[in-house]
């Protein structure tokens, strides 16, 4: 039988760019959820944050904060601070790039990842913000 569950998830991020690695938190709503074989989708709320995988070590972490800064770098002139003047256009195309939702398979009743590879939030905000971030899974239970 096919079921749907649905819960959320908040953290706290510092100014940007920082991330969190969410991975237990999500793999034990998948299991709280029952489902056993299924698909995991995952969404950030708000324009300045964003979600995917990376392999959540200080080397990669460090790495990734770089290649997203040198994509969307702050301080460049963005046509979205011409209009509101609070200094975070390039948090809002950092976040565009990376994406703010991830779907990951679920099976044997727990989210499906490589070994190496862990879920992260990023907030790209240029201030402190607590992130939501909505699960939906659909599957067998």
């Amino acid at each position: 039988m096919i079921s749907l569950y649905a819960s959320q998830l908040r953290v706290s991020l510092k100014t940007g760019i920082d991330m969190i690695n969410i991975t237990d938190n999500i793999d034990s709503l998948v299991t709280e959820s029952k489902i056993q074989t299924g698909t995991a989708a995952l969404t950030v709320i708000g324009s300045t944050g964003s979600i995917t995988t990376i392999e959540y070590e200080p080397g990669v972490i460090s790495d990734l904060k770089r290649a997203i800064n040198k994509m969307a770098p702050p301080g460049e002139p963005y046509e979205h601070e011409k209009a509101w003047h609070d200094g975070n256009g390039h948090s809002h195309v950092q976040a565009a790039i990376i994406g703010p939702s991830i779907s990951i398979p679920v099976r044997n009743g727990g989210i499906s990842l490589g070994t190496w590879q862990q879920l992260v939030v990023i907030n790209h905000d240029n201030r402190p913000r607590e992130r939501t971030i909505k699960l939906s899974i659909i599957g067998d239970g």
